[in-house]
């Protein structure tokens, strides 16, 4: 028995470590699956405390839209059982373990909220803190709470919801979640735009987000990513990508992807997608996929960057910052997400990639892979300004006062 490892089964054990912790001023690392673990500055903690056992679902109503279930519930189960009333998660959690050198499929749904994570579709469906309708936690103070409830009016007072998720754990340890679910859509269908340039991928993807054909994801795709898809029409094409998802039923989708055609037709040469080949090249650009490759851990060891700015900017900045550091990229988000990927440095380069950043207009740039002691000697996220970051250190003092939760974490 590992005496360094809590493995709480129920929420009443897990209050009981936290109250230990927080009159011992014990430090905790709060895993799941592990399969972010790698992800953030390396927890410098004494102890771990392991809430796989916090597995199952409590209540699944398919008619109210709502799923309750515990933490370490695998993201397989939330999907599989999803899937069977043909529902899912609209904000489409990313499976990063292959990206951080774990497994595929070993993430959980509190992992995937505490680190607020969102599918291409963000920029219509929102991240996981959107779809958090309450949740049921214990504090690093060792004080049992809870936010929210099973509806959207249950959310009253301050919504700590929103605080929660993208906390990394560091505010508290969750032991319930509930969770606004939705139908799987009819239909999906995506289109392509072949052979444009990144500053006329990012006008065509402009064009159609600001159309009236609702398009539910755009990203662009330079040639060399587009190449190693495993969807043939994109890594044929032997040129750039840039491809719109259009979702719903049947007869709206087809007349919506006829008219994005036509409002393409003057970028370039255009084809379409069905539903399967869709679905597949947006998981890959979901997981990261283009820089995922090779056996082992790390095989494919350059490191990566996650750059948010506004979405204009965004192609631009991701050709600038690949020239300079003879790296790749691709855009998501209708260019609002740039995933950047370079040879391994000391300092990630970290300075210049967020100097790019402010020139382009600003955003956040957060390091997503590299090696341990690159990510204990560099800020993995975005800096703060100092009265915001201020502001998230009383935050943090209330709630977890002695900085016993994962921390170092999300020091910059």
């Amino acid at each position: 028995m590992d005496s360094t490892r809590f493995n709480p089964g129920n929420a009443e054990q897990v209050l009981a470590v936290l109250q230990w912790a927080a009159g011992e001023g014990a430090t905790l690392e709060l895993v799941g699956g592990g399969a972010k673990r790698a992800w953030g500055r390396p927890v410098q903690a004494e102890y771990t405390l392991d809430l796989a056992g916090l597995s199952g679902i409590n209540l699944y109503e398919p008619a109210e839209l709502v799923m309750t279930l515990k933490p370490g519930t695998p993201m397989a189960e939330v999907q599989a059982t999803l899937a069977a009333q043909r529902q899912r998660l609209a904000f489409d959690p990313p499976d990063l373990g292959p990206l951080l050198g774990v497994d595929a499929g070993g993430g959980t749904i509190g992992g995937a909220v505490l680190t607020n994570l969102a599918g291409p579709g963000r920029p219509r469906q929102g991240a996981a803190r959107d779809h958090l309708l309450g949740f049921k936690g214990v504090s690093g103070r060792g004080e049992a709470f809870k936010s929210g409830g099973r509806v959207v009016k249950n959310v009253t007072g301050f919504d700590l919801s929103k605080l929660m998720a993208g906390s990394f754990g560091t505010l508290a340890a969750l032991t319930e979640l509930s969770l606004r679910v939705l139908p799987i859509p009819e239909k999906t269908r995506t289109v392509l735009l072949f052979g444009a340039p990144a500053a006329d991928g990012a006008r065509a993807m402009a064009a159609a987000l600001g159309s009236p054909h609702d398009v539910d994801a755009a990203a662009f795709l330079p040639a060399g990513v587009a190449a190693r898809s495993a969807v043939d029409y994109v890594s044929g094409a032997g040129e750039s990508v840039t491809a719109l998802r259009v979702e719903g039923p049947g007869p709206s989708v087809a007349a919506r992807c006829a008219a994005l055609r036509g409002l393409l037709a003057s970028f370039g040469a255009v084809e379409e997608l069905h539903t399967a080949r869709s679905e597949t090249l947006w998981r890959e650009l979901r997981d990261v996929a283009p820089f995922t490759g090779g056996d082992g851990e790390f095989a494919d060891r350059r490191q990566v960057w996650r750059l948010s700015t506004a979405p204009s900017a965004g192609p631009a900045l991701g050709q600038e910052l690949a020239e300079d550091f003879d790296g790749e990229w691709y855009a998501d988000w209708g260019g609002g997400l740039v995933w950047l990927a370079i040879p391994p440095r000391d300092d990630a380069a970290h300075h210049p990639v967020r100097a790019a950043l402010a020139e382009a207009g600003g955003g956040h740039a957060t390091l997503m892979r590299a090696d341990a002691p690159v990510r204990a000697a560099v800020p993995v996220f975005q800096p703060q300004a100092p009265a915001l970051a201020a502001l998230g250190q009383r935050v943090k003092a209330g709630f977890d006062p002695k900085g016993i939760l994962n921390p170092g974490r999300m020091d910059t």
